[in-house]
């Protein structure tokens, strides 16, 4: 009996081989020595790096690659020490043509036949298609540097170019901590007046005494220590746009003084008598309800009416809870620049944390949130540990909102939950799949703590 012969037996890959099917993926790799110096550059590398592979063969790979952390963390280098691998590290590489380019990288240790370490291999593919995509979505909610997809917010967005073209004094109302002065921002950056200056003063912030000062300025000789003259913020202004917050601190005899500002446009500094034209566009803030303040004789009605020709409200977080996973987004991008990090996202668990807190501090209090959460967290992901510690207190636990304790109601809370992830907190999109109307879903989602 003839024993069969294998007519195609199975060899191992030469090293031609290798070499072309590397050459044939998408992703960039490369391998180095013990001494980081490029042993191997594949066809891909080339053409996302810049950097043709006679170039970069024998030369250390800070020098091809230029990424943002070759001084800090090398990957290669780390794995070589350490012998463990990095996934899916996301940075920024240096092309020579000057352009940067998003990459995601793999790294890991490089053995012989033998299992001897002989150097290091790192693997990186180009995300500038993902990033570009990402920044697209992203503009699409964004206005000047307010994010938002909020309906409420949004309506806002419509009208800021008609009421920045206006000229007309501009009331802005809504709590502390919302971006009142973001709006006022924008809507300067917007006018005519854009190249001129914006200044902001808050008027809570300084005794009524230095605030006249502040606004008005004074003239050499007009109190002991003017020692000569100071402009105030209206003639600072000039040509632009001023922007007075907490305006409902205003003593009376100062609001008097801010009228003549909108009546007459001018303004005298303390110890003069001669009038300064105030060619200047006024925004005002205010976290209370004037018309309250009006009918409790703490505010002119007669200044009221001249602050209030536009006037746009904001709406408070809790009030537009859909935007919590766009902002959380944008503190992380802030914050990644501002500290040289390299954190991706939130998990699950901290995401309905933030979802479900009410903040009274508003969007200030959930980027300060952020903003320590990412001081603590040293991965690419933070978790709920990083979180304030009041977050982590039995005290915030009994005053958050409580979800049910049957067993059917925190299925169809979690159900409702999941969906509401799932669709970025579009109420239509959830009622749709979930096939209930939608005040249904309002009133399951209020009844659950969701909103």
């Amino acid at each position: 009996m003839k024993t069969k012969t294998n007519l195609f037996p199975l060899k191992p890959p030469t090293e031609i081989h290798t070499n072309t099917i590397l050459d044939s993926i998408v992703e960039g790799v490369f391998t180095v020595d013990e001494n980081l110096k490029i042993t191997y550059f594949n066809h891909a590398a080339e053409k996302i790096t810049g950097v043709p592979k006679e170039e970069a063969i024998g030369q250390y790979c800070f020098e091809a690659l230029r990424s943002n952390i070759c001084e800090k963390s090398c990957p290669v280098s780390e794995s070589l020490k350490t012998g463990k691998s990095t996934i899916n590290l996301q940075v920024n590489i240096l092309r020579p043509d000057g352009k940067q380019l998003p990459v995601s990288i793999n790294a890991s240790v490089l053995k012989d036949e033998n299992g001897k370490v002989i150097g290091g291999v790192e693997t990186f593919r180009d995300l500038s298609t993902i990033e570009a995509l990402r920044k697209e979505i992203k503009k699409k909610y964004t206005f000047e540097d307010i994010i938002s997809k909020n309906h409420k917010v949004l309506q806002i967005f419509s009208i800021l170019p008609n009421i920045a073209e206006s000229d007309s004094t501009v009331l802005i109302q809504g709590p502390s901590g919302s971006g009142k002065e973001l709006f006022a921002r924008a809507i300067h950056n917007l006018s005519f007046r854009k190249e001129k200056p914006f200044v902001a003063i808050n008027c809570g912030a300084l005794p009524d005494n230095l605030l006249e000062s502040e606004l008005f300025g004074y003239v050499k000789g007009a109190f002991t220590d003017a020692k000569k003259d100071k402009p105030g913020r209206f003639e600072l202004a000039k040509g632009g746009t001023i922007f007075l917050d907490e305006v409902e601190s205003l003593s009376p005899a100062t609001q008097v003084k801010l009228l003549r500002v909108l009546q007459e446009k001018e303004f005298e500094p303390l110890g003069s008598v001669a009038p300064i034209k105030a060619n200047v566009r006024v925004i005002s803030a205010t976290k209370d309800n004037l018309a309250d303040l009006i009918r409790e004789n703490k505010f002119r009605d007669d200044l009221y009416f001249r602050l209030n020709i536009m006037k746009i409200e904001l709406p408070p977080l809790v009030e537009r809870r859909d935007d919590i996973p766009l902002l959380v987004n944008s503190f992380i991008d802030k914050f990644n620049h501002r500290m040289g990090k390299f954190i991706t996202s939130i998990s699950n668990d901290v995401l309905n944390i933030l979802m479900k807190h009410n903040y009274p501090g508003n969007v200030r209090e959930l980027e300060n949130i952020i903003e320590h959460a990412m001081v603590m967290c040293q991965n690419e992901e933070i978790q709920v540990e990083h979180l304030p510690i009041e977050f982590l207190s039995q005290d915030f636990i009994s005053h958050s909102p409580k979800t049910p304790e049957e067993p059917l109601q925190k299925t169809e809370c979690q159900a409702i939950l999941e969906v509401l992830q799932r669709h970025d907190w579009n109420k239509n999109e959830v009622a749709e799949e979930l096939r209930i109307h939608r005040s249904t879903l309002w009133r399951k989602m209020k009844k659950y703590g969701l909103i």
